[in-house]
C-alpha cells in the first residue's frame, strides 16, 4: 500500500502527529527496507476490564497491524503499581503486585477481540521485564533525563504544586519510566491519549539521549463516557465495558447524545462519516449500537437487541427477558431496588424515585416506602425492568 493511503488510514480520528513528516519518512524507509515499524501503546492494568475508551488506541494499533507493522501491546505491570498521575488532582492509590497481575491477565484475554493475537505482528510485553533489572544507580541515572522545572511545567503537577497539594517523588518518576519503555523497545511510533502527551514526548526525548531515532508521537482524543462530559472511566460510572452483556451495551450506546454519537462513529468504527450524517439520528444511533455489539458479541446478538430495543422503547412494551425478584408483600420499593441490584446504591434508588423515574405497573412511585402488594413490572429509569413475583 502506498504511503498516502497508509497515512489516510492512520490519520483517521487522530488529534496530533509529532511529526507527520517524520512518520512519512519512517513509512517510506519501512517499505524500502521491508522492515515493519515498531508501534507501541502502553496500558496500565489498574482495573480488570477494558472499555470502549481503551479501544480507541487498540483500534489504531489494529490499523497499524493490518498495514503490516509490528505492534507492541505493552502492559505496564510495574508502572501500574506506581499509578499514572496524569489528570490527577491528588495522589493515586497504589495497587498491589497481585492486583496488577490479575488485571493484566484479564487485559490479555480481552485484546483478542480487537487485535490479531495469533499473528507474529503482535507482541505483548510487560515493562517489568527490564524495569525490575534496574538497580539504584540505574534509577538515579533515569532522573538525569528531566528536571524538577520540567515536571512542574506539566499542568496537573503545576496545579497541585500551586494549591499546596502533595506530589510524590514516585509520581515524578512515572514519565521517566514510561519514556524508558520506549528506549527498551526501540519504538518507532508511540500512541496515546491526548492527556498522555507529556509522557509520550518524554519517551521521544529519552530516545535521543540514548542515541536512538526519536519515536513519532500520535495522540488520540479522549472518548467521553455516557454522561457526555467526562472521559470514559469506570471510576466515573460512565463507561461501556467490552465484556458487558449485549443488552447493557446496546442500552448505554442508545443513551448517548447525537453529538457524541458522531465521535463514537469516528473513533470506534470504519464507517463513512458523510453517509452517517445523512441518516436520521435515531437510525444512525441504532446502527452504531449494532456495529459495536457485532464487534464484541455477534451480529445475531446485535439484531436481537435492536429488535428488543424497538419493542420496548418505540412500541412501549416490556422486555421479553428481564430479571425476576420474589417479594413478600413486606419489602418497600427502596429495599427491592437495592436487593435486586436493579440500582447500584440506595442513593441512586432515592434519586430515581425523586425524579419520578420509578414506576410499578405503569404507575409512578413517589415515595420510597411504597410496598407493592401484587406481582407486576417494576421500571427504574428508561432501561431497567424487574418482574416482581
Amino acid at each position: 500500500m502506498d504511503i498516502d493511503k497508509q497515512l489516510e488510514i492512520i490519520k483517521r480520528g487522530v488529534l496530533e502527529i509529532i511529526s507527520e513528516d517524520e512518520l512519512r519518512k519512517k513509512l517510506t524507509q519501512s517499505i524500502k527496507t521491508k522492515r515493519p515499524l515498531k508501534i507501541k501503546a502502553g496500558f496500565d492494568p489498574t482495573a480488570p476490564d477494558l472499555h470502549l475508551g481503551h479501544t480507541v488506541l487498540l483500534r489504531k494499533l489494529r490499523q497499524f497491524q493490518d498495514l503490516g507493522h509490528e505492534v507492541y501491546f505493552l502492559i505496564g505491570d510495574l508502572t501500574g503499581q506506581i499509578g499514572d498521575p496524569t489528570g490527577r488532582s491528588e495522589k493515586r492509590k497504589q495497587l498491589t503486585r497481585n492486583e496488577v497481575l490479575v488485571n493484566a491477565e484479564s487485559y490479555k484475554k480481552q485484546v483478542s477481540k480487537i487485535l490479531h493475537t495469533r499473528s507474529k505482528s503482535l507482541k505483548i510485553r510487560f515493562n517489568s521485564e527490564w524495569l525490575k533489572k534496574i538497580n539504584i544507580f540505574g534509577l538515579l541515572s533515569l532522573t538525569t533525563h528531566s528536571s524538577v522545572a520540567q515536571m512542574l511545567a506539566r499542568e496537573d503537577f503545576k496545579k497541585r504544586y500551586v494549591n499546596g497539594e502533595d506530589i510524590s517523588i514516585l509520581e515524578f518518576l512515572y514519565p521517566l519510566i514510561q519514556g524508558y519503555d520506549s528506549v527498551e523497545l526501540k519504538a518507532d511510533v508511540e500512541l496515546g491519549g491526548t492527556d498522555q502527551k507529556f509522557n509520550l514526548l518524554m519517551g521521544r526525548e529519552m530516545q535521543k539521549d540514548y542515541g536512538q531515532p526519536p519515536q513519532v508521537v500520535i495522540t488520540m482524543p479522549l472518548l467521553e463516557g455516557t454522561d457526555g462530559a467526562q472521559k470514559m472511566s469506570k471510576s466515573y460510572g460512565n463507561y461501556i465495558g467490552i465484556n458487558e452483556s449485549a443488552k447493557e451495551m446496546f442500552g448505554k450506546i442508545m443513551s448517548i447524545s447525537d453529538e457524541l454519537m458522531l465521535k463514537y462513529y469516528e473513533l470506534l468504527t470504519d464507517e463513512d462519516l458523510n453517509k452517517i450524517k445523512q441518516m436520521h439520528p435515531k437510525e444512525a444511533k441504532v446502527n452504531l449500537a449494532k456495529i459495536i455489539i457485532s464487534q464484541y458479541h455477534s451480529t445475531q446478538a446485535a439484531e436481537k437487541e435492536a429488535e428488543e430495543f424497538s419493542r420496548v422503547f418505540s412500541q412501549k412494551e416490556v422486555p421479553l427477558d428481564m430479571p425476576k425478584f420474589k417479594t413478600d408483600g413486606k419489602k418497600n420499593i427502596l429495599a427491592i431496588l437495592i436487593e435486586s441490584k436493579l440500582v447500584a446504591s440506595g442513593n441512586e434508588a432515592r434519586r430515581l424515585i425523586n425524579q419520578g423515574a420509578v414506576s410499578f405497573n405503569n404507575v409512578r412511585i413517589e415515595k420510597d416506602d411504597f410496598i407493592p402488594l401484587e406481582s407486576g413490572i417494576l421500571k427504574a429509569g428508561s432501561r431497567r425492568f424487574l418482574k416482581l413475583l
